[in-house]
């Protein structure tokens, strides 16, 4: 029944690469793995693979593949991505030695790949369960390891009719789930290979901020203000809430950081601003923002240093289909603002538990925070338990590698 399935959705691919533009970038990606791999492979030499379907899961295994170029380079290192949006992102990433797709997982694709490459040890990130490599690699007794995974009970491993998707999950080696319900999930389907390590994203988000750039602009534009308002990853929905705030609170310096950069959604936030000076990232000099109220960031890659110069932080996304990474902003030992939908997002769940994150469901609920926020000891005390939080979870990686000798 896979195979037949993986059969469509080869053929939907297919047919999907003729009308857009970023299923074709994959469709041809993938068909270029195998030469990519003849070209660059390396003749005995130890190969230890990792695989992340996306930008997200590369970032979550980010901090293990630095740690063990760091500890182990007798290693090289393979990464493949599933999606464009992680590989066009990532492909001249220096960590790792070979980057590529991952070929559709077809038996014949996985016993080609694994014969190829033949690692020595394989990671997948998350949510990545390709049956017919993890069948090849267990075949040829490689361990693979699942990293920073999450498990809930709506997943059809632990449905009644989960029998066949259970068997994937009996390919790996050790499972290194983020929370305590995953494990009992596993434990209940008979899986004790099983060890809660917590998320690799809290020790990526200390690295970026031991990494953050100097941004004299931004330096320039902050100047001495008391009271700055960094939002990232903003979408329409959350700047129509915050930037009504501001036309009134005058006492604040606002940066803002739009999800989309594009031309015709920057000019949506002009209009919501009135007599207000503002600025833009890429026109400006150090000599020409002292003055500016509001600063528009309207470029990418500057946003987890730029959050360094808050008071006050807010992340985008949670008026449409999800928030997005709050840990960034926290790691600065700042509170955190973000929309209702955020149920998903354990670190958002955990922020709020902790008291460094604020949910607000309207321009109301985001008066009411900021208001709290005029208070030194409230505002001391929301930063201090976003900071302490991200800290109290960091090691994972250090964890992992404790488990795994290599």
């Amino acid at each position: 029944m896979y195979q037949f399935f993986i059969s469509l959705y080869w053929i939907g691919v297919a047919i999907a690469s003729v009308f857009n533009k970023k299923v074709r970038k994959m469709w041809e990606g993938e068909h270029q793995t195998f030469s990519i791999l003849k070209d660059k492979l390396e003749p005995d030499v130890k190969y230890i693979w990792f695989h992340a379907a996306s930008l997200g899961e590369f970032e979550q295994g980010r901090p293990l593949m630095e740690q063990i170029r760091k500890e182990h380079p007798e290693y090289k290192i393979v990464l493949t991505f599933f999606s464009p949006s992680g590989y066009e992102v990532r492909k001249n990433y220096d960590g790792a030695d070979i980057i590529c797709y991952l070929p559709l997982d077809t038996l014949r694709n996985a016993i080609r790949f694994v014969k190829m490459v033949k690692p020595v040890k394989v990671f997948f990130i998350k949510y990545e369960f390709w049956y017919n490599y993890l069948k090849t690699l267990k075949r040829h007794h490689i361990p693979v390891y699942s990293v920073s995974s999450i498990f809930r009970p709506q997943q059809a491993f632990f449905a009644w009719y989960g029998v066949q998707y259970r068997r994937v999950l009996s390919c790996f080696d050790y499972f290194f789930v983020q929370n305590e319900e995953s494990k009992r999930l596993l434990n209940g389907i008979g899986l004790e290979n099983v060890e809660i390590v917590g998320d690799t994203r809290f020790d990526r988000v200390l690295q970026i901020k031991q990494a953050s750039k100097d941004l004299p602009i931004v330096d320039s534009f902050v100047g001495d203000a008391p009271k700055v308002f960094v939002a990232g990853s903003s979408w329409m929905p959350d700047e129509e809430i915050f930037l009504k705030f501001f036309a009134e609170h005058k006492d604040w310096k606002v940066i803002i950081a739009p999800h989309v950069i594009a031309e015709d959604h920057l000019r949506k936030i002009y209009n919501l601003i009135e007599d207000r000076k503002v600025v833009r990232y890429s026109q400006s000099t150090v000599d020409n923002v002292s003055d500016a109220e509001i600063m528009i960031i309207d470029c990418f890659g500057l946003l987890s240093s730029i959050y360094k110069y808050a008071t006050v932080s807010y992340v985008g996304g949670g008026f449409g289909v999800g928030i997005h990474n709050t840990l960034e902003a926290a790691v600065w030992n700042i509170p955190v603002i973000f929309g209702p939908n955020n149920r998903k997002f354990q670190e958002a769940q955990g922020l709020l538990r902790h008291g460094g994150g604020f949910e607000i469901i309207d321009f109301d609920a985001f008066c009411h925070v900021m208001k709290a926020f005029e208070s030194e000891s409230t505002l001391k005390q929301a930063s201090e338990q976003a900071g302490k939080y991200v800290e109290s979870l960091s090691g994972a990686t250090h964890k992992i590698l404790s488990y795994i000798k290599l």
